[in-house]
């Protein structure tokens, strides 16, 4: 089967908290603030005790070194801010495997579903101010779209598509479409087009009898944006969230194929990760088939300030802030655009993960936003990685 020229999440494999603390026997404590050069794997500090600041640094090193490897990605970067005490980065591996570059931590790559994040806290923003309600219906704002096979837009809320539970069968998933992205990465493709994509399938199950996630309903939320306050919701994140966060490295390309300097390269394999195929290079890509969905490029620097931003009433207000972190309807699973992630040692984090050709991240934080933690690799395969849940533990976990 091809490989579709745009995946800004795989449904199947979203790090659940069965996935994030499978396979763990070892809990260690946070690492120190210090700061490494751009590109390079830390060391301890010299100012450490060899047996805990150098075993932890150990097991953090490793497994970023395992994050490339377990993703087969030629690089892997992580980035750790802790209020007052700093930011620490690590990297292994390359971000061009042609030149030999490394990766560099001002480096700017695509976000995929962290998008998510953003259009969720720019749809609650609005709700806050009266301008539309959770409770409304998608026809009430986007009349006669959403029809065929069973869906109906006058029986789904912006509550369902902000946590998932419309039913709505996921774009992505369409196997014509995939060919046709496989064929064209550098073809326009309008959010309409999308959704008609979408409903020309049978809904999962009926608005609110279930949970799935589908990049259907944030593509939504996008039109949805622009219809009630006449801007893109590329206009409006970047007034509500980019620019009040101060995410300089963060943007929204639309129909842009190329990353902002500085960058590396991001690549995907022919057949999938792990089969041997030819490394591709995917680094150009339109990516306006993500839309909504996940069309975000940004920084490590700037995802370990979006979270924190967000979770400390920065941008959504309190009332909204709750209902992003209300995972009831989904059994605990996902919120508005975030979702827990339970570590073995009893700490929840909070963020989102996002997964593009060429491109995966992940961003959490603490609940208080005083701790964050982003990584990124240049491949497509991510998500479900025994060291991501390795590097989390180390991290987030106190000492025993």
């Amino acid at each position: 089967m091809p490989i579709s020229a745009i995946r800004w999440h795989r449904r199947s494999r979203m790090p659940t908290a069965a996935a994030l603390t499978a396979a763990l026997a070892l809990v260690l404590s946070g690492c120190g603030a210090a700061a490494t050069e751009p590109g390079q794997d830390a060391a301890p500090r010299a100012n450490a005790s060899p047996g805990a600041e150098g075993g932890r640094d150990g097991v953090l090193r490793a497994a970023v070194r395992r994050l490339a490897a377990q993703g087969d990605a030629p690089g892997a970067a992580v980035l750790i801010r802790r209020e007052g005490g700093g930011t620490r980065y690590l990297a292994s591996g390359v971000a061009d495997v042609r030149s030999g570059r490394r990766i560099h931590r001002n480096d700017h790559f695509r976000a995929g579903s962290l998008t998510k994040t953003v259009i969720a806290a720019v749809t609650l923003r609005l709700a806050a101010q009266g301008r539309l309600g959770l409770g409304d219906t998608v026809d009430e704002h986007l009349p006669g779209l959403v029809r065929g096979q069973g869906n109906d837009g006058r029986t789904i809320t912006i509550r369902q598509l902000l946590n998932q539970t419309s039913g709505l069968f996921d774009y992505t998933a369409d196997p014509v479409l995939a060919r046709q992205l496989s064929a064209a990465a550098d073809r326009t493709r309008t959010p309409a087009s999308l959704v008609r994509t979408a409903v020309a399938h049978r809904p999962d199950f009926a608005p609110g009898a279930g949970w799935r996630y589908s990049n259907t309903n944030y593509v939504l939320l996008g039109m949805v944006v622009q219809r009630v306050t006449g801007h893109s919701y590329a206009t409006e994140a970047r007034r509500d969230v980019i620019t009040p966060l101060r995410l300089h490295g963060t943007s929204f390309p639309g129909t842009r194929t190329t990353l902002p300097d500085p960058h590396g390269r991001a690549y995907t394999r022919d057949g999938g990760a792990g089969d041997g195929g030819a490394r591709r290079d995917v680094t150009d890509l339109n990516p306006s088939s993500a839309g909504a969905a996940g069309e975000l490029i940004s920084t490590l620097g700037d995802l370990t300030r979006l979270l924190p931003g967000l979770l400390r009433g920065k941008v959504v207000p309190r009332a909204e802030l709750r209902q992003m972190r209300n995972t009831s309807a989904s059994d605990g699973r996902y919120g508005m655009g975030l979702f827990p992630v339970r570590l073995a040692c009893g700490v929840t984090l909070w963020g989102h993960n996002g997964e593009i050709n060429g491109s995966y991240a992940l961003a959490v934080t603490a609940p208080d936003g005083r701790h964050s933690l982003a990584y990124r690799l240049n491949s497509t395969a991510g998500s479900g990685l025994t060291a991501e849940t390795s590097l989390l533990e180390a991290e987030f976990c106190p000492r025993r």
